[in-house]
């Protein structure tokens, strides 16, 4: 019998800006427009003419829309970076747990993407929050959250390290271009949460992950260099991405969750609450019919976040505890999956985590 391990807090850490899509109608209004033959609206809609599967039917009711679902967007200020995010993210997340720096064995870092070409910010982050023990990267694009929990876990399960930080951050405002349309869709921010020892049958108790390489070439991330001479990540969205995303969508789903539950010895019915990555706001209602679940347990908050990559799933974790959906020993399936990374699922049983007040600079930039 393994010891039990899982999340002892939990903090999400936001951006100072705050963007409605009037941001676009009052600055991009000729590209507003056009929005039905731009990027956005090519990676969002069918092949042909009718929904041909289950992610085309939930989709359908928002291709009307050119923002496909988008409401608002959390971005990044010129004076803010995704270190910055990560920093009051961490320290959230450990006085959430009542624990200094000192009590920190090994700090897991997945940033997307990091701060300096070629380097993780793992170190740069350890240095600001004078860790002593051991810091590194993991990369599993925007399915590293239960992947992350999952390794964790497993160290402390081990007897390797007590207590683990894990710092989650996405700053995809800074990788498209805003008169590209799927700048409509993401969104920027960070989250964080300490693993140790729970009480007995608490935490982590069964995982499913497998490779997304059939996504791989979705995004091309292209080095390019800006006005000022400084070189930079942009990404291009592959002309193939709708066709993949429709098709692979449903099977990664039913692997990994029934694979989760099976290394619980549970079934889906015995799930208390769903939290899917929720990238696309009729992602969530995919998931519910693909699993055969009432969508009343799961939530999507899609409309206030958009797409933060894998901090979402943070996200998700966070407001359903806080708003009561989960609850001390419910049991709650994870799911999480990015292009070029992983897919894949937790199941837990929720222990007394510590939440952190929400966190983000006092905004004296909201656009609208």
């Amino acid at each position: 019998m393994y010891p039990s391990v899982g999340l002892r807090s939990l903090a999400i850490s936001l951006p100072s800006t705050l963007r409605t899509n009037d941001y676009y109608h009052k600055n991009y209004p000729e590209l507003v427009a056009t929005a039905q033959q731009q990027t956005l609206a090519k990676l969002f809609s069918f092949t042909e003419s009718i929904p041909s599967n289950e992610f085309d039917s939930e989709m359908e009711p928002y291709l009307q829309d050119p923002f496909r679902g988008t409401v608002q967007q959390w971005i990044l200020s010129p004076k803010e970076s995704d270190l910055m995010l990560e920093y009051r993210a961490a320290q959230d997340a450990l006085e959430a747990a009542k624990l200094s720096p000192e009590d920190i064995d090994l700090m897991i870092v997945a940033s997307v993407w990091p701060e300096q070409i070629g380097f993780g910010n793992a170190t740069f982050l350890a240095r600001e929050l004078g860790l002593k023990g051991a810091a590194w990267n993991l990369d599993a694009a925007s399915g590293v959250t239960p992947v992350a929990l999952q390794t964790a876990c497993a160290l402390v399960r081990a007897g390797e390290y007590r207590n683990i930080l894990v710092v989650i951050s996405c700053t995809y405002s800074r990788l498209f271009a805003k008169d590209d349309t799927v700048s409509w869709f993401v969104s920027d921010g960070a989250g964080a949460f300490v693993v140790g020892s729970l009480p007995k049958n608490q935490g982590i108790l069964g995982t499913k992950t497998i490779h997304t390489g059939i996504l791989s070439d979705i995004l091309i991330p292209v080095l390019e260099v800006d006005r000022y001479g400084n070189p930079g990540l942009c990404v291009r969205v592959n002309e193939s991405a709708s066709k993949l995303l429709r098709d692979t969508a449903a099977d990664l789903l039913r692997t990994c969750c029934e694979g989760a539950v099976a290394a619980a010895n549970l079934t889906l019915d015995q799930i208390d609450f769903f939290l899917f990555h929720t990238p696309m706001a009729w992602f969530a209602s995919f998931c519910s019919r693909i699993l055969g679940i009432d969508p009343k347990r799961t939530l999507n908050l899609y409309p206030e976040y958009a797409n933060i990559g894998p901090v979402i799933t943070l996200v998700n974790l966070y407001h359903a505890a806080q708003l009561g959906k989960i609850r001390e020993n419910d049991l709650v399936l994870v799911y999480g999956f990015g292009v070029g990374g992983v897919a894949a699922a937790n199941v837990i049983r929720w222990s007394d985590v510590a939440l952190a007040p929400r966190s983000h600079q006092k905004s004296d930039s909201i656009v609208n």
